[in-house]
């Protein structure tokens, strides 16, 4: 009986080796089949935009490599920025009415010619259904709950699906409707502080998740919403990249947030950390119905000065891992052009946000922010503010870096670079005291 008994052990044994290694083996193919699209995909965009140049080599984040990124403040070196108030054709903008009559335009234009791509006209329309709703217990906090799907019409394109994962979860024992902050990220990933938090401001929550709007890989360019809306068919130069479409899923999922008898439309707020955080401040700027934002070590491609040599660098983000973020156009900043070529910068993609409000969230340099560059998310918020001044609200109040630690939140832009690493954790309670300044004088302007 023992022998069987080892004997059986072993073959066991066997059957869970064999299965990993074959596990182990089909995702190993799956990862290089999809890389090797990728890069397909990546080449053929290089030939789509005219690029015949090499790509630069990427700043490493290792320090020892033999092309080390830049941590060095005194090596950062001059750059001159786009100027926000300053028309196309070289007229000072000195008027809030040539502000949103023409300038805001501009800049909206050229980040999506070059930067982040177009919306298609062809991008379908989304139904929202609820698929499951009860009451849950958050902490001490009785919540309303829904999860939701947001199914894209794909009857033009039928081999495509698109269905969107929203959750949205208020206080149960409210009956007004509520102030909601959405977040852009995994359901499954989610820690329970940041949603105390805003229940204990009698304050709900939605969640999306990004990738059920977009798959986040070059080799799914094909699915997902740009798959849909451009019939499966590979992206011209100025067509949306990821990003985008995840910002437009965000608006998306602000369609139905309006309509929610729990949820103050007036007071829908967007959430985001690194690529949601580009995400969350590309629909902050580009969809006016956002009432403010939280903005976390967003980098390059969102709060990050994009001519700042320090740190995560264009270079980076056009790589096959990171390139189909951005539309086409943007590759050639990182070959032929360079990031002082670019019509526009970070501060204007904040600018376009104005004047609303915006906290921008960053992390230490020494636990693992570094990379995302705290000062160059924080210039991006200074050389806003003439636009916001312009409308008539106030920005941060200075041009000096603050010490680790410092809050500066008594305008409508607002900075805070925490001790911890890349998260926002630490900043929500002091984001969540900054907004409820705007959302209570609202709640207060409109009974």
């Amino acid at each position: 009986m023992g022998r069987l008994l080892a004997l059986g052990a072993v073959i066991l044994a066997t059957l869970i080796a064999g299965y990993y290694i074959r596990k182990t083996w089909i995702v190993n193919a799956i990862g290089g089949r999809k890389a090797r699209q990728a890069a397909r995909d990546l080449q053929l965009m290089r030939e789509r935009v005219g690029i015949t140049v090499p790509a630069r080599p990427a700043p490493s984040q290792n320090t020892n490599s033999p092309n080390p990124a830049n941590f060095d403040e005194s090596k950062v070196g001059h750059y001159e920025l786009p100027d926000p108030l300053l028309l196309k054709d070289g007229t000072p903008v000195v008027s809030t009415e040539v502000w949103w009559g023409k300038r805001r335009q501009e800049i909206i234009d050229d980040f999506e010619r070059e930067v982040f791509g177009r919306v298609p006209n062809s991008a379908p329309p989304v139904t929202w259904r609820i698929v499951s709703e009860e009451n849950i217990m958050m902490g001490t906090h009785r919540v309303h709950q829904k999860m939701l799907i947001g199914k894209v019409d794909n009857s033009a394109f039928p081999s495509v699906t698109v269905e969107m994962r929203l959750l949205v979860a208020t206080p149960a024992d409210v009956e007004a409707a509520v102030p909601v902050v959405l977040k852009l990220g995994s359901m499954q990933h989610q820690k329970d502080e940041w949603k105390v938090l805003l229940l204990a401001r009698r304050w709900g929550y939605a969640i999306l998740e990004p990738g059920t709007v977009q798959p986040d890989h070059g080799a799914d360019l094909g699915q997902g919403i740009i798959g849909l809306a451009g019939r499966g068919q590979p992206r011209n130069s100025d067509d949306w990249g990821v990003l985008r479409a995840w910002a437009w899923g965000a608006s998306r999922a602000f369609d139905y947030l309006e309509t929610d008898p729990h949820v103050d439309r007036r007071r829908i707020g967007i959430e985001g950390l690194s690529r949601y955080g580009k995400a969350a401040l590309v629909a902050m700027a580009m969809d006016e119905r956002f009432s403010l934002a939280l903005i976390a070590s967003s980098g390059v491609g969102g709060a990050k000065i994009m001519r700042r040599r320090f740190a995560e660098q264009v270079e980076n983000v056009v790589v096959r891992d990171n390139y189909f973020w951005f539309c086409g156009n943007f590759l050639k900043y990182a070959s032929s052009h360079t990031p002082d070529d670019l019509p526009v910068d970070a501060h204007e993609l904040v600018a376009l946000c104005a004047p609303r409000p915006v906290f921008i969230s960053a992390g230490s340099l020494d636990n693992g922010d570094r990379w995302a560059d705290p000062k160059g998310m924080f210039l991006s918020a200074v050389h806003a503010e003439p636009v916001y001044s312009l409308l008539g609200k106030k920005g941060l109040g200075t041009t000096t870096f603050p010490p680790e630690g410092t809050p500066l939140v008594d305008g409508e832009l607002a900075f805070r670079q925490h001790s911890d690493g890349h998260t926002v954790a630490p900043n929500w309670p002091v984001w969540a005291e900054w907004a409820s300044r705007y959302w209570t004088t609202h709640a207060a302007e409109t009974k």
